[in-house]
């Protein structure tokens, strides 16, 4: 596994690398086909706070932790990605699912607010990700979805191979858009 660690508005010790390698290391014996893990340490005011993302297989879990210590928001958020982990393990062998091929990334592109509103050619683009789209069912992406803390989570479908989307609702429930 592969742990990139990045520190914002702090000094990333050998110390505090050490002790964040350490910590991530140990989510292998939980799931060993995790790839990569990226770990931010940031520093706000008085809040430390840590995201871990990791990527196994098609599957990204995050977690992300602030409190006045360092140690204890990496603490915090190993824990959370461990039960993220554990969770999965355990839909895995209920739901027997399988691993498909990757298809080419999908590219994902967040823009602030402001620049909604008022759509020209100033916009503002925040973040881009290139996610592995993998072929799944409603059911994996909803749980996805869960894993990632997230209100929405594309996909492709493994039943027609259609770009479709999984999203939380007001109600609780959840919502499916397909193409």
């Amino acid at each position: 596994m592969q742990i990139l660690i990045t520190a914002k508005n702090i000094a990333l010790t050998d110390a505090i690398r050490t002790y964040a390698e350490k910590k991530v290391g140990r989510l292998e014996k939980y799931f060993d086909s995790i790839t990569e893990a990226t770990v931010v340490l940031e520093v706000q005011k008085n809040l430390h706070i840590v995201e871990v993302l990791i990527a196994a297989k098609g599957v990204f879990m995050k977690g992300l932790e602030k409190s006045e210590d360092l140690y204890a928001s990496i603490d915090l958020a190993t824990d959370k990605i461990e039960k993220q982990l554990v969770k999965y393990k355990e839909k895995l062998k209920t739901k027997k699912l399988q691993d498909k091929e990757f298809e080419a990334p999908l590219k994902l592109n967040v823009f602030d607010s402001a620049s909604l509103e008022s759509i020209d050619e100033d916009n503002k683009l925040i973040i881009t990700k290139e996610i592995p789209v993998k072929p799944m069912d409603v059911e994996e992406a909803a749980m996805q979805m869960e894993l990632l803390n997230k209100a929405f989570f594309v996909f492709r479908n493994a039943e027609d191979g259609q770009i479709a989307v999984v999203y939380q609702r007001d109600d609780g429930n959840i919502g499916l858009i397909e193409a």
